[in-house]
């Protein structure tokens, strides 16, 4: 397994969060599909995963010794789909397929075998940690020194599966596994804090068993230094609160929930390219 070479400037990772984020717009605007705001937030996380803490190989997927990320927040599949293509998982040309009737591109991850670099078929929230826990404790048994990264958002935190598979991965110190929660404050149709009353997220998992801290999550050289604690030493599984902003990135989009919704149009792409330094 290897490290990308020349990735390592926090300089250079920020550049590819903001070219990720006009392709992630450009592709909404196109397909008509959207998730647009929850993409946005988290590409930080996945641009300090994929170009720094995971040992992968993109020439070899299924390589049995490499590290796992599962996207559990599988509606932001675009996001996924071309930080993969950038990190050299596919050609970006296969992206013009995405929403296209019976192409691998859906508006969440397929299975693995549909698509390299996918790890599970998520969407269903709550499942993502229970299936990293699962492969977390296989790596264990089979004597594998993989990772597993689960990145979860934190509506999906309302769900009873995270809890049942966080209290068993602290009880099996499970440390070879961290989550990431993408804590962008908002769900599908209201404020986190409204809709189930998540604070102090960090304390819940605490009191859970796990190791946890807190980071800015639009701040790459911290992003970087914590997703390369795991493990971490302390016997304990990982719980990262990565606080965000919906539709990080372009001033019109941020923090306005109407964008998990919402379609841009061709005037509002342009825009945006413009105020990501990426050209209109």
């Amino acid at each position: 397994m290897t490290l990308p070479s020349g990735t390592s400037s926090i300089a250079d990772l920020e550049r590819r969060a903001r070219e990720l984020r006009a392709q992630i717009i450009e592709n909404s605007h196109r397909t008509q599909t959207p998730h647009l705001g929850s993409c946005l937030s988290c590409v930080d996380v996945l641009v300090a995963a994929y170009f720094s803490a995971l040992r992968i190989d993109p020439t070899r997927p299924r390589d049995t010794g490499r590290d796992r990320f599962i996207l559990s927040k599988g509606h932001g599949a675009p996001a996924l789909f071309h930080v993969l293509a950038m990190r050299g998982f596919y050609p970006a040309s296969m992206l013009s397929d995405y929403g296209v009737d019976g192409g691998v591109f859906a508006e969440h991850p397929p299975t693995p075998d549909h698509l390299p670099g996918i790890e599970a078929a998520t969407g269903s929230l709550g499942h993502g940690l229970p299936l990293g826990l699962g492969m977390a404790l296989a790596g264990r048994i089979q004597g594998r020194p993989y990772n597993v990264f689960a990145l979860l958002s934190d509506g999906e935190c309302n769900e009873g599966s995270v809890w049942e598979s966080a209290m068993l991965a602290a009880a099996q110190r499970v440390d070879n596994l961290m989550v990431i929660v993408d804590f962008n404050k908002w769900q599908a149709t209201g404020r986190s804090e409204e809709v189930m009353a998540l604070a102090p997220l960090a304390d819940k998992w605490r009191a859970f068993g796990w190791n946890a801290c807190e980071v800015d999550g639009h701040d790459m050289a911290a992003l970087v230094e914590i997703l390369s604690r795991v493990p971490d030493g302390g016997g304990r599984p990982l719980a990262v609160v990565a606080h965000t902003v919906k539709g990080k990135g372009v001033s019109f989009m941020e923090d306005d929930n109407n964008w998990h919704y919402r379609i841009p149009s061709a005037d509002e792409v342009a825009r945006a390219k413009v105020e990501l330094g990426v050209g209109a």
